[in-house]
């Protein structure tokens, strides 16, 4: 091993794999005490784990998964990476992967990214250093190149709501998602039933496969339906509240402006709905609203937000089932890709109730 010794540290080339071994010299600890650390057992102080997992990520040390396999070897812990762990849809999603994993006997640890690819890639290491046996992504955007490592490494991972769109990787991924497109569209089309024919889009990021897809499903019915197009109409709020609340107050401040938003999701949907009764107007006999996800918002009293409803505790479960069936049989060829059907929660909101459907 070629090693060069500096700031009182021995850095390793690009060539060589780190290992536990190089971990203990580097650390000035035993190979016993860096694999405690890294497996998350019992047997070394919090501040020596701190060090050891620090400096493991920062070598890139990657456990040898085939060897795990071959010996039995598990940490019976899982890793869950969620984008913003104060969108309501997330802790749902957590709920129901942990008590999936505990049921079939396994700890979840789970990291937030805030949205942020790099941070994703550290709680992709960061993980991979503890030892986990396998990953649940929900923070994939559609070119995410963090998870192709994960697939030349058969590193055991699944995705969970969103999914990779490269057709190079996209069959290779085992996913639980909803049906987005069919999303997209019913949203339009229920509107369109109700007699709006100027309708408001907030989208996510057009880098996640949820936002693309429920924004091609809209657009087809926009197209169908012969819905007024405006290009303004089509608002990229990137899944947040604020966000939202922001662009729609702009929107509504203008004379002409639309009777009816269909949110991607319900969180944008809330922060829509802040901002038409900050400016006086009631819903929905001023201005119709739609969600997406049916979070435990959305049935609130006051709040009675029409939405597209998903199994989201459900979509949690399944994924951490398929996540561990992975784990137990990593040499399996099967693919497990699973689209969850969805459908329209009517409420107050979107002015059903008032004199129903038109056309």
């Amino acid at each position: 091993m070629n090693t060069e010794r500096g700031k009182g540290i021995f850095l390793l080339t690009m060539t060589h794999k780190t290992t536990i071994v190089d971990i203990a010299r580097i650390a000035n600890k035993s190979v016993t005490s860096v694999s405690l650390a890294l497996n998350n057992r019992p047997g070394v102080s919090k501040k020596t784990r701190r060090k050891i997992i620090k400096l493991a990520a920062k070598l890139d040390y990657r456990p040898n998964y085939a060897a795990k396999q071959l010996t039995g070897k598990f940490s019976q812990t899982i890793g869950l990476i969620i984008e913003n762990i104060t969108d309501p849809f997330y802790p749902e999603i957590a709920l129901g992967v942990e008590e999936k994993a505990t049921e079939l006997g396994y700890g979840v640890l789970i990291y937030n990214t805030g949205g942020s690819l790099i941070k994703e890639k550290k709680g992709l290491d960061d993980f991979r250093a503890r030892g986990v046996d396998g990953v649940i992504l929900s923070t994939v955007t559609i070119d995410d190149q963090n998870i192709k490592l994960l697939i030349d490494e058969r590193f055991p991972f699944v995705c969970l709501n969103r999914f990779s769109l490269d057709p190079a990787i996209k069959d290779r991924v085992d996913y639980v998602a909803l049906d987005n497109y069919a999303c997209g569209y019913k949203g339009i089309e229920h509107f369109y039933r109700l007699g709006h024919d100027q309708i408001a889009l907030f989208t996510g990021s057009m880098n996640k496969s949820t936002a693309l897809m429920r924004t091609d499903g809209a657009i087809r019915a926009i197209e169908k339906f012969g819905i007024v197009q405006d290009s303004k109409l089509v608002v990229d709020c990137e899944f947040l509240r604020d966000k939202a609340f922001e662009k729609a107050k702009i929107l509504l401040s203008q004379k002409n402006y639309p009777k009816a938003f269909f949110c991607q999701d319900d969180n944008m949907a809330i922060g829509v709905r802040e901002a038409i009764l900050n400016l006086g107007l009631k819903i929905p006999e001023n201005v119709s609203l739609m969600g997406i996800n049916d979070i435990k918002e959305a049935s609130l009293i006051g709040i009675d937000l029409t939405t597209i409803s998903q199994n989201i505790y459900q979509m949690g479960t399944t994924g951490a089932e398929i996540l561990i069936k992975r784990i137990q049989e990593v040499e399996s060829n099967m693919v497990n890709q699973i689209i969850m059907n969805s459908e329209i929660c009517i409420r107050k909101s979107c002015g059903y109730y008032l004199k129903g459907y038109v056309r």
